[in-house]
């Protein structure tokens, strides 16, 4: 088989500057993006965007600029460049069928990022979970709980449902309830809680303490006492005043009641006894 040496070198020289052309086109395509990638997180990381969104954002810009020289390297060898965005997209569209909840997540991810109801190091109850924000993935959002387990929830079921954000202020009120008996007096009982919540250290004593006669109960006087403190000295201040209520009561003899009933035996005449 003999070889037409001309056909071949009228190949290489049609064909080399375009295979070099491509190969350069990448090789600088890439250098470049990673460039440009690297100042966009850099950036991001030096504004006020979570930590969760820098690098998710470069990322997806680093890929689209990637793709971007793909094509341009393809479309120099002839390739049919709309073609290819044509197919790629039906393949991308039976992908996104396939995966549909999972790109339900992505989204609510990204809404969660941008918007921002709420970040690393937050406290929030959603549902049916409470606890500390660890990590906002694309996908899912990780909980460490207050006993140390770790929740994962998908980002979509987070943002169609309600979520509370308990770290949101940086002050909060510490709602509680404290019965007392019928018998007692209840301007002592007052006067003892406004010493207990005096002597708390984490209440915020610039802003008054909600000290309310609340309700009537079956068996008790109920007071609401709603202190102010700073968000993380919440659980502090709950069992400060729990704990140093019952001994203050207790010391001035203020009974705290527990439910009770009284009944009531009807004997019919003759059966007494």
């Amino acid at each position: 088989m003999e070889f037409d040496f001309e056909k071949i070198l009228d190949m290489v020289y049609l064909y080399a500057p375009k295979v070099l052309g491509a190969i350069l086109t990448l090789l600088i395509g890439f250098w470049i993006a990673g460039i440009f990638a690297g100042k966009i997180k850099k950036s991001l990381a030096k504004s006020n965007v979570d930590k969760s969104l820098a690098p998710f954002l470069s990322s997806l810009i680093g890929i689209s600029l990637r793709l971007l020289v793909i094509l341009s390297a393809a479309s120099m060898f002839g390739f049919n460049v709309t073609s290819f965005i044509a197919i790629f997209s039906a393949l991308a569209f039976a992908i996104g069928l396939a995966l549909q909840g999972n790109l339900g997540h992505m989204a609510a991810g990204i809404l969660i990022l941008f918007f921002r109801p709420f970040k690393v190091g937050d406290f929030i109850v959603t549902n049916g979970y409470s606890g500390t924000v660890r990590e906002i993935q694309i996908f899912n959002t990780i909980l460490t709980t207050l006993d140390n387990r770790v929740i994962i929830i998908p980002n979509g079921a987070i943002s169609s449902n309600p979520l509370e954000n308990l770290t949101s202020n940086p002050e909060r009120k510490v709602p509680m309830t404290f019965g007392i008996s019928y018998e007692a007096d209840i301007d002592k009982a007052r006067s003892i809680i406004e010493k207990v919540a005096a002597s708390c250290e984490f209440i915020d004593h610039s802003q008054p303490v909600d000290i309310l006669v609340s309700e009537l109960g079956d068996s008790s006087v109920n007071f609401a006492v709603r202190p102010w403190c700073k968000t993380e000295d919440y659980w502090n201040v709950h069992f400060f005043m729990q704990e140093h209520i019952k001994k203050s009561f207790d010391a001035a003899n203020i009974g705290i009641p527990f439910p009770q009933r009284d009944v009531h035996h009807y004997y019919p005449e003759g059966n007494k006894g």
